[in-house]
C-alpha cells in the first residue's frame, strides 16, 4: 500500500508535536508530585479537555461510529447515559474530591486517598484497591492498543503486530518522559482536535449532493432511538455506562489536579459542551459513513478512517487522520499514568523503599509506565479484538469497583474501612463473573450488577463495623471546608 505524502507528512508533524510537548514537560516536572498530578496546578480549560480526551479515546473516533453505521440511531443511548453520568459526576464529585484528598494528608492517588480517609494503617485498602486499577487498566490500555494498531494498519498498510508496535511506542514515549504536565497538555491539544475532526467529516459528507438523496432512501427505523431491535434491558446497559464515571481513576485524577476547587464550575462547563458536541459528532460520523458506504465495510469501527481517506484531500484526511491518534493517545496516556502513580506510590514507596527520593520514584513511574504498556500490548495481540468490548468491561470494573466507594466515602460519615474493601470486592468479582454468563437476565451490562452488589455490601458491611472516632473527626473537618 502507497501512502500518500502529505499525510505522511502532517501526521508525521502532529506526532512529533506531542513529543515535544513531552520534552517541555519533563523540563517542568521536578518531583513525584508534579510527575503524578502536575502539582495540583492545572487551570479549568486544560482540566476540562484534559477530563473529556482522556475520557472520549479512541471509541468516540473508532467505536462508537462503528456501531451507529451499523445499528443506527438506538445506539445513542450511550452517549445519553455518559452525558447525565458526566454531569453528575462533576457536580457532585469533582469539588468534594478535590478538597478532600488534599485534606487527607495530600494524597496523590485514589488508593492514597481511600488509605488516607479511613486511617487504614496496615495498608488492606490501598492494596486491594491498586490491584484492582493495575488490574483494569491493563484491559483498558490493551483496548488503545488496538485502536492505535488498527489506524496504523488501515492508514499505512502495515501488517497488525507491526502496526500495534509503532503506536504502542509513540504512545508511551511522551508519557514516559513528561508526566502529568505532558498528559493533560497533549490532552488539551488533542481535545481541540478531536472535536474539530468530528464536525467537520460529518458536515463534509452530509453537504454532498448525494448525500440528502441516500438520506431519504434509508430506513426510518435505522433514525429511531428505538426500534424492533430494542430491548429494556439492552436501553438500560446503554444508559448505565453513566454510572461508570464515579470511579475512573483518570478521570477522578483531574478533579484532584486542578488548581483551585472554585474553577471547577468554569471547567464543569468547558468540559460538558466540549463532550456533547463530540457525541453528536461521533453520531453523525456513524449516519454519514451509512450514507456514504452503506453496508459495505468489512470492519465498522474504520468508518471514520475510510471516510477521511474518500472525502478529504491528502493535507486536511492527514490531519483529520492525528485526530484518531489523538483520541487514542489522549486516554492511554492517563491510563499509564495512573498505573504508574499505583506501582509508584501504592507498591514501591508504601511496602519497598518507604524512605526512597523524589529522583528514584520518578524513574521507578516511568519504569512502570513500560511495564504496563508492555503487558497491554501483549494483550492487543489479538487483530480480531474489538476497541468497544475491551473499552466496556475496563469500565464497567472501575465503575462498579470504585464508583460507591467515591461515593460512599465523600458523602457517608459512617462508612468504614472494612465496608470499602468489601465494596471495591464485591463490584470487581461481579463485573468477572457476570461477564462471562449469557443469555437472559445476564445480557445486561455488568456495571449494573456490579454497582448494586457494591454498593449493598458496603453499606452492610459498615452497618456491623464501625469508623474509628478519628476517622469520624476528620470527615466533620472535612465538612467544614466545603
Amino acid at each position: 500500500m502507497t501512502v500518500e505524502l502529505p499525510i505522511l507528512i502532517t501526521f508525521s508533524a502532529y506526532l512529533i508535536l506531542m513529543l515535544g510537548i513531552g520534552f517541555w514537560a519533563y523540563k517542568a516536572t521536578d518531583s513525584v508530585d508534579d510527575y503524578i498530578l502536575g502539582g495540583r496546578k492545572m487551570g479549568p480549560a486544560v482540566t476540562a479537555l484534559s477530563v473529556g480526551a482522556s475520557d472520549m479515546s479512541g471509541w468516540v473516533l473508532l467505536g462508537l461510529p462503528g456501531a451507529v453505521y451499523l445499528g443506527g440511531l438506538s445506539e445513542a443511548w450511550i452517549g445519553i447515559g455518559l452525558i447525565m453520568g458526566a454531569l453528575l459526576n462533576w457536580n457532585l464529585v469533582a469539588k468534594r474530591l478535590r478538597i478532600y484528598t488534599e485534606f487527607a494528608s495530600n494524597s496523590l492517588t485514589l488508593p492514597d486517598f481511600f488509605e488516607n480517609r479511613f486511617q487504614d494503617n496496615k495498608g488492606l485498602l490501598k492494596f486491594v484497591s491498586a490491584i484492582t486499577i493495575l488490574l483494569f487498566f491493563t484491559f483498558y490500555s490493551a483496548s488503545g492498543m488496538v485502536g492505535g494498531a488498527i489506524l496504523f494498519e488501515k492508514v499505512f498498510g502495515f501488517d497488525y503486530v507491526t502496526a500495534l508496535i509503532i503506536g504502542s511506542a509513540i504512545i508511551v514515549s511522551y508519557t514516559f518522559i513528561g508526566g502529568f504536565f505532558a498528559v493533560s497538555w497533549t490532552d488539551f491539544f488533542q481535545g481541540c482536535l478531536m472535536l474539530l475532526a468530528l464536525i467537520i467529516v460529518p458536515v463534509t459528507i452530509f453537504t454532498e449532493p448525494q448525500a440528502i438523496n441516500n438520506l431519504n432512501q434509508l430506513d426510518p427505523s435505522y433514525f429511531s432511538l428505538i426500534n424492533d431491535n430494542t430491548s429494556l434491558l439492552g436501553v438500560a446497559s446503554l444508559l448505565a455506562w453513566g454510572l461508570g464515571y464515579f470511579g475512573q481513576p483518570h478521570i477522578l485524577s483531574r478533579f484532584m489536579a486542578i488548581e483551585d476547587h472554585k474553577a471547577i464550575p468554569l471547567s464543569r462547563n468547558i468540559a460538558m459542551i466540549w463532550m456533547a458536541l463530540a457525541l453528536i459528532g461521533a453520531l453523525a460520523v456513524g449516519i454519514s459513513g451509512h450514507i456514504y458506504f452503506s453496508n459495505t465495510l468489512a470492519s465498522p469501527e474504520t468508518v471514520f478512517i475510510q471516510l477521511v481517506q474518500v472525502a478529504f484531500n491528502p493535507w486536511v484526511a492527514g490531519l483529520l487522520i492525528a485526530a484518531i491518534m489523538s483520541a487514542i493517545m489522549s486516554t492511554i496516556d492517563s491510563q499509564l499514568l495512573v498505573c504508574s502513580s499505583v506501582i509508584t506510590e501504592d507498591f514501591y514507596l508504601k511496602w519497598l523503599r518507604p524512605k526512597a527520593s523524589d529522583k528514584e520514584l520518578l524513574w521507578v513511574g516511568r519504569a512502570g509506565v513500560l511495564v504496563i504498556a508492555i503487558i497491554a500490548t501483549v494483550l492487543a495481540l489479538d487483530p480480531k479484538a474489538s476497541v468497544l468490548e475491551l473499552v466496556s468491561y475496563a469500565w464497567a470494573g472501575f465503575g462498579a469497583a470504585f464508583g460507591p466507594v467515591v461515593l460512599l466515602a465523600l458523602f457517608w460519615k459512617d462508612y468504614s474501612r472494612d465496608g470499602a474493601v468489601a465494596t471495591i470486592l464485591a463490584g470487581a468479582i461481579t463485573v468477572v463473573i457476570w461477564k462471562q454468563l449469557n443469555g437472559g437476565i445476564f445480557d445486561v451490562y455488568e456495571i449494573i450488577p456490579g454497582f448494586i452488589a457494591a454498593t449493598i455490601t458496603g453499606y452492610l458491611v459498615s452497618l456491623i463495623s464501625k469508623p474509628n472516632t478519628a476517622t469520624l473527626a476528620q470527615f466533620e473537618r472535612f465538612k467544614q471546608q466545603l
